[in-house]
């Protein structure tokens, strides 16, 4: 038998009434709370960084594939490109490239009922893969392509549908402004569908149609586009597929460039890098409180069973021996509180996910409420490491034990 062990458990387990058992409480609960704050900051950093990022992806892709153009934008009115089958067969043999689709973009003015609002038009095809984005369609549905012509159908987002009081099946003029001779055209386009992003830079400036009819509008030929979305198999791939087409054996030709969308939205994606940082600092405080807490616990544990130890170095036991009995006491006490915060911070992370109930500003954090995304073993780690680093810290207070002498001890009151 461990006779460490069981004098720690019988002293931490005593119903005597004792001012360290207030102080025991209270550090448990310190832990509890360090161990419950990590773990909801890992949970909640994780699902804003998850969750946000996938919404950019959904409905830009991973990767860009266009003609370079120094004095144009990304995304707005690209230069035009012929739909290469060379350049299509790279794509395709590049590895972790999962799927390909063209689009273009122009701008234009909706009008409804003598209500206008500017838009960026995006045109897509019958490729497009709007399984991606089948989360945000809050109203109608997607396009048809059924039309040999074009398509005189539109998707708009919700915030354009709530400024014009347009509804699905609704008539709209669209005018397509055109910005080397400053003339317009117009269409009248179906309403198909209303989506919502939750990410305001594009609720508020996209509409999405047939990109056969931009090709009208800009007198492109019939296989010009304005660029390749690139959907990967894995989004933590892109810098090295990125590199790949710069450099590697599936180099794209000159003028073509490939760019990532963390580099074409780059506000979105440094503030989700900002809750690295978040998530770090919280962590720092968390640990130094549970370090202190636990750390003044043992101190005045051992104080107040000065007694205890000089009867035990009286009848022969040395000063390790008696540290482990500390140690022990410490470790149920972490234990406890670890247990408590796991299963608080769990509770906590689980009802969230299931029933949103913490609210957030859609416009400012990009969604209704927080998102949450527990990863296992991240969640074992923040305890094994709370666990490690406590115990770790613990053995400071319990040299006090070496300096207690037998005879001044026993007499001490």
């Amino acid at each position: 038998m461990n006779v460490a062990s069981f004098i720690a458990t019988r002293v931490a387990f005593t119903n005597q009434r004792t001012f360290s058992r207030f102080i025991i409480r209270l550090a448990t609960a310190a832990t509890a709370l360090s161990v419950a704050a990590m773990i909801l900051t890992l949970a909640f950093v994780n699902g804003f960084q998850h969750t946000v990022s996938n919404k950019v992806f959904s409905f830009w892709g991973h990767l860009h594939v266009q003609q370079y153009d120094r004095g144009k934008s990304m995304v707005a009115e690209e230069t035009p490109m012929m739909q290469n089958d060379t350049v299509l067969q790279i794509l395709h043999s590049t590895p972790g490239i999962h799927h390909i689709q063209p689009f273009a973009t122009k701008s234009a003015v909706v009008e409804f009922n003598k209500e206008i609002e500017g838009i960026l038009f995006k045109g897509v095809d019958d490729h497009y893969d709007f399984a991606n984005m089948q989360s945000f369609l809050v109203d109608g549905s997607w396009l048809d392509f059924n039309d040999s012509l074009y398509s005189r159908q539109i998707v708009i987002s919700k915030f354009i549908s709530d400024e014009l009081q347009i509804k699905v099946n609704d008539t709209i003029n669209v005018y397509f402004i055109s910005s080397e001779n400053k003339s317009s055209s117009t269409r009248k386009l179906l309403v198909k569908g209303i989506f919502k992003s939750g990410i305001e830079e594009f609720d508020k400036t996209y509409a999405i149609g047939d990109i056969r009819l931009l090709r009208r509008v800009n007198n492109w030929q019939y296989n010009q586009i304005g660029g390749y979305e690139l959907f990967l198999n894995n989004y933590k791939d892109i810098e090295k597929v990125d590199n790949t087409l710069y450099e590697g054996a599936n180099q794209l030709p000159g003028t073509w460039i490939s760019r990532s969308v963390k580099d074409i939205y780059p506000f979105i994606f440094d503030w989700l890098n900002i809750q690295d940082v978040n998530r770090n600092v919280i962590f720092t405080v968390m640990s130094i409180i549970a370090i202190i807490n636990l750390v003044t616990c043992l101190l005045i544990l051992v104080l107040e069973r000065t007694r205890m130890v000089g009867v035990l170095k009286a009848i022969g036991a040395n000063d390790w021996s008696i540290q482990q009995i500390f140690l022990y006491h410490a470790a149920i006490i972490s234990a406890k509180g670890i247990g408590l915060g796991l299963v608080f911070g769990l509770g906590i992370g689980i009802l969230e996910y299931y029933t949103g109930f913490i609210k957030l500003d859609e416009t400012a954090y990009y969604v209704s409420s927080a998102p949450v995304e527990i990863i296992w073993w991240q969640v074992l780690l923040v305890c094994a490491g709370t666990l490690v680093v406590c115990f770790i810290s613990l053995l400071l207070p319990t040299l006090f034990v070496k300096t207690v002498k037998p005879v001044k001890a026993i007499q001490f009151r």
